[in-house]
């Protein structure tokens, strides 16, 4: 009899996690053709970022950086206590992790309407358009992770997983860690 469709078969990968995978390799390589072409910009003799631009609020967004950092840490210690079996302290680790991902989001939005007052609009300049394409592209995917992760969250509290049903779990720490370690490289590329 063959197994259901959701079933993980001993000794082999869930679909889903091998989808999954296959999504973030993917999403590898467009982060990779955004990064590649702002260094163009980036890298070249012109002075960059071009004189009259804003500055970039540094020391707001390495806070922030670290918010989004810590975010990954605690999804890590989540997961490690629900294989341990302890579901309150997982569920708690959840609940931070979904909470500095807002934080996380919320800080760089009023930092994006405070470049938006000062005139750095994706229209105004290359430095511009490049700044809120590879930091909006981002913050797009952390949403979408913070979205996957409050899906999560809320079947933990009704008790949806434990040391042995933790697929769903798995998979949002995965892409969780993907946007969390995407961004220091931005944050160098596009802040420093």
């Amino acid at each position: 009899m063959a197994a259901p469709i959701f079933e993980t078969i001993p000794g082999r990968m869930p679909p889903a996690k091998l989808g999954l995978i296959l999504f973030i390799v993917a999403e590898i390589m467009f982060f990779s053709g955004l990064i590649s072409s702002f260094m163009v910009f980036r890298f070249n003799p012109v002075q960059w970022p071009p004189p009259g631009q804003p500055r970039l609020p540094l020391e707001v967004t390495s806070v922030n950086t670290f918010i989004l950092l810590l975010s990954g840490f605690t999804m890590h210690r989540a997961f490690q206590a629900l294989k341990a079996s302890q579901e309150a302290l997982f569920r708690n680790l959840l609940t931070v992790t979904a909470v500095l991902g807002s934080v996380f989001l919320l800080v760089q939005g009023f930092e994006w309407l405070r470049l938006l007052h000062f005139g750095l609009t994706l229209h105004a300049s290359i430095f511009g358009g490049f700044f809120y394409c590879l930091v909006g592209t981002h913050a797009l995917h952390v949403t979408g992770g913070l979205v996957a992760l409050l899906w999560v969250l809320n079947r933990a509290w009704k008790g949806a997983y434990d040391s042995k049903r933790a697929l769903g779990v798995e998979l949002c720490r995965m892409y969780w860690f993907f946007v969390v370690g995407l961004w220091p490289l931005l944050f160098l590329l596009v802040y420093l």
